[in-house]
């Protein structure tokens, strides 16, 4: 009942993507292939000996698909105990054992997120599929199963290390994930058909969970779920931290308000970009982001919107920092960052999407559409008598973009499309302000002609008389207070412009 060697798996999945190493490791051990359909042709074309099901079951696939597995020649191989018994009855019906069951099933969930049609939406309800992986993981005693392409990695980790032998506490572990992402999958189309938001569903069980070094500090154990694979990928240093998640995160969604823009480098520390810049090119912005907050960039994380090249590799390389991301890295560029061995090296493969957000609070769990809001400059609503000139209205533009992903009160302060101060996380929008303000002028950067943006409005004028004192022109805020007058007639006042959103970005 304990150490099981496998000698037969049954192999149907949806998509191929991953299944190639699968094969190659079962196929190596000599284990036995079975599968359907799609998956059989896979597995044939690539050179490897399979069984066809229908071959066992003596029914070909029917029902435009619909009926494969379903069968008593498949579910009786699964489902039989090792026990004489059991055995005895498969040997009189010719019933072949089958050892692991590697499924992974139709993409349900993204064919609703397509906005499918209903019938193409219920042909994506998989039957057969999840009986699968339910028999096998019911007899987890004596099968193992793989439910997912997300958990090839780890059933690979095992089968090179073991010759395809699993332990009974491995098994249980996969049945375990079986019947979370059963669970998962049969709540996704309960939620369908009562017409609820599909990605409200908070299921951490289903997901692959990566242990980390610690939390963020090292006496809390922390966990990652999911595959971030898609989005990113490290290419270089020690294993990616809680806190580097975290950061690495902000950074990719902060920096994807700029992906279409000329070189862009953004600096982050504790979720907050301290230093931003867009410039021609990419070894200028590094300086000017690096420019804006010096003494924060140590031990921060930097994030490119463009492949990093060897001369900003170069003068990147001279300060500490955590993690450098990038869309690609040039073979010069890397051969210069790879010389230190734990600094990490992340490329981006694209930005993520980022439907939701998901925090726990007290007993529960917090679900909210990410705010990804993007502005069109275009509808901003000019408040005051003055209009900004064309290069304070670009820094209003990019202001705006900066301060919506800063940790709440935020203010953030511009010039020439450079972040010359941030106020983040302060109880009062008047501090955030001020600190801003103090961190311009301890880094000589030019408060005279900048720009100010505020992620809420401003409940009295004091923001825009302590912003005039300090040189700026030109503010752009969501309005909404029943004092915006105030400050509207404070800038018409003292030459200053101000626009108005109409959105507000809170950020907890």
């Amino acid at each position: 009942m304990g150490n099981k060697k496998i000698r037969s798996a049954l192999i149907s999945v949806y998509d191929k993507k991953g299944l190639e190493p699968v094969l190659e490791v079962l196929h190596h051990q000599g284990v036995r292939l079975i599968s359907t359909g799609g998956t059989a042709k896979y597995i044939s074309e690539l050179g490897y000996p399979v069984q066809k099901v229908e071959d066992i079951t003596g029914y070909p696939s029917i029902l435009g698909g619909r009926v494969k597995t379903l069968h008593p020649s498949v579910f009786g191989g699964i489902l039989a105990k090792r026990e004489p018994d059991h055995l005895e009855t498969l040997k009189e019906y010719d019933i072949p054992p089958i050892d692991c069951v590697v499924v992974d099933l139709y993409p349900f969930e993204e064919t609703v997120r397509d906005e499918a049609s209903e019938d193409e939406i219920i042909e994506k309800i998989d039957i057969g599929g999840v009986s699968l992986i339910r028999a096998a993981a019911k007899n987890f005693r004596d099968v193992v199963v793989v439910p997912s392409k997300a958990h090839y990695t780890h059933f690979l980790n095992i089968a090179k290390h073991s010759d395809c032998t699993t332990t009974l506490d491995q098994r249980r572990a996969f049945a375990g994930k079986a019947f979370a992402l059963s669970s998962h999958y049969d709540s996704a189309i309960q939620k369908y058909l009562r017409g609820e938001d599909q990605t409200d569903q908070v299921t951490l069980a289903h997901l692959e969970a990566t242990s980390l070094r610690y939390g963020e500090n090292p006496h809390q154990r922390a966990s990652f779920y999911g595959d971030p694979r898609e989005c990113i990928r490290q290419i270089h240093g020690k294993p990616l931290s809680y806190n580097n998640l975290l950061d690495i995160d902000a950074a990719v969604f902060t920096m994807a308000e700029f992906a279409e823009e000329p070189p862009t480098v953004a600096v982050f520390k504790h979720n907050n970009s301290c230093g931003l810049a867009t410039r021609p090119r990419l070894q200028e912005a590094w300086k000017m982001a690096l420019a804006g907050d010096p003494l924060s960039a140590f031990g921060g994380v930097i994030c490119s919107n463009v492949e990093m090249d060897e001369k900003t590799a170069l003068e990147i390389d001279k300060i500490f920092y955590e993690v450098l991301i990038a869309p690609s890295f040039s073979k010069a560029a890397l051969e210069v960052l790879q010389k230190r061995k734990k600094r990490i090296l992340v490329q981006l493969n694209k930005y993520p999407e980022g439907l939701k957000t998901i925090r726990s609070t007290i007993n529960g769990f917090l679900v909210q559409d990410r705010d990804n809001y993007q502005h069109e400059a275009e509808n901003w609503i000019q408040s005051t008598e003055v209009e900004a000139n064309e290069r304070e209205f670009r820094d209003l533009q990019f202001a705006n973009k900066v301060v919506k992903h800063l940790k709440s009160n935020a203010i953030a302060l511009i010039n020439n499309q450079m972040i010359i101060g941030i106020g983040a996380g302060q109880t009062s929008r008047v501090d955030a302000l001020k600190g801003a303000i103090e961190k311009a002028e301890e880094n000589n950067l030019p408060l005279k002609g900048a720009v100010m943006s505020s992620d809420a409005f401003f409940p009295f004028k004091d923001c825009v008389e302590i912003a005039h004192r300090a040189g700026i022109k030109a503010v752009v805020q969501p309005g909404g207070s029943v004092k915006d007058k105030e400050s509207i007639d404070f800038c018409d006042d003292n030459g200053m412009s101000m626009y108005l959103t109409g959105i507000r970005h809170f950020k907890h």
